[in-house]
């Protein structure tokens, strides 16, 4: 094994400090495991959020593509026991004691690869495998991290992912619009009518409602997927998977209640509601 660059109590403290300066809602979700899962997580986060990053804040998709690549080449690393930087070495553990896949981070790059180029109206099979890349892929990490690696995990990752992945969406719209992206698949605002594929113009647009609906549906689908595969799972592992269907689950039904009537009004969950919707999900 590669010797390490920092040690890893240095490692996990800088990862624990950029999940807490994140203010992060699966924070939640991290502090109901046990101190070795509950790093691990730690470290993914900062993983997922350093690509997150780069696709987000390069300069040209050039240059988010030259980033992207080192961290390619330090997952390639990672999983051959080489680990330099904070983040890889706080994942250094977990790889062999968790089971972790190399291919499910390779793809959560691939997801950060597609957002560097600003998506615009994708297909609907596009949508999906963007919703796969960026968020079910991180759940095939976690639900090994969390303690099971079943067929049913997998699927509450299949699931759990795209809900949570889609509910963002239809949260962040113009946020979304403001950096030139539009998530919502070109099939749905052709069957309302919407032309556009100017984000600005789509977030604006009078039917923007009733394709949210359509797509709430589908995030309502998802959501049911996951629960009837969490019934056949660990239930302590997944503690963490219920945490945060509970947090999206309700901020899904504030946006289905809003209706999508103000999108520039972004839809929130205040700190008691939160904190209730964690207690009830840990010992539910």
């Amino acid at each position: 094994m590669a010797v390490a660059a920092l040690s890893y109590d240095e490692a996990i403290a800088d990862v624990k400090q950029r999940v807490t300066k994140s203010r992060t809602s699966f924070h939640a979700g991290m502090a109901v495991l046990p101190k070795a899962r509950r790093e691990a997580m730690y470290a993914l986060y900062a993983f997922c959020r350093e690509v997150d990053d780069i696709a987000d804040d390069s300069p040209t998709p050039e240059d988010a593509a030259r980033g992207l690549a080192a961290w390619r080449v330090r997952i390639n690393d990672l999983f051959k026991e080489k680990a330099t930087d904070s983040i890889t070495v706080a994942l250094l553990p977990a790889v062999t004691q968790f089971g972790l896949i190399e291919d499910d981070f390779q793809a959560i790059i691939d997801g950060m690869q597609m957002d560097s180029v600003a998506i615009v109206a994708p297909d609907e099979a596009t949508f999906d495998s963007y919703c796969d890349h960026v968020a079910s892929a991180v759940g095939r990490v976690s639900v090994r991290i969390f303690g099971d690696t079943s067929p049913k995990a997998m699927t509450v990752a299949h699931h759990l992912g795209r809900a949570l992945q889609i509910t963002n969406i239809l949260r962040d719209l113009v946020e979304d619009a403001a950096r030139g992206r539009l998530y919502l698949p070109q099939e749905l605002l052709a069957k309302h009518g919407i032309t556009s594929r100017n984000p600005a113009e789509v977030v604006r647009d009078i039917r923007l409602p009733s394709v949210c609906r359509d797509l709430a549906v589908q995030a309502g689908e998802h959501f049911l997927g996951a629960d009837q595969a969490m019934l056949k799972c660990d239930k302590k592992a997944m503690r963490p998977a219920r945490v945060m269907r509970a947090y999206y689950g309700a901020i899904l039904q504030r946006l289905e209640a809003a209706d999508w009537q103000d999108p520039m009004t972004r839809v929130s969950l205040s700190t008691g509601q939160k904190l209730l919707l964690v207690l009830r999900a840990y010992f539910g």
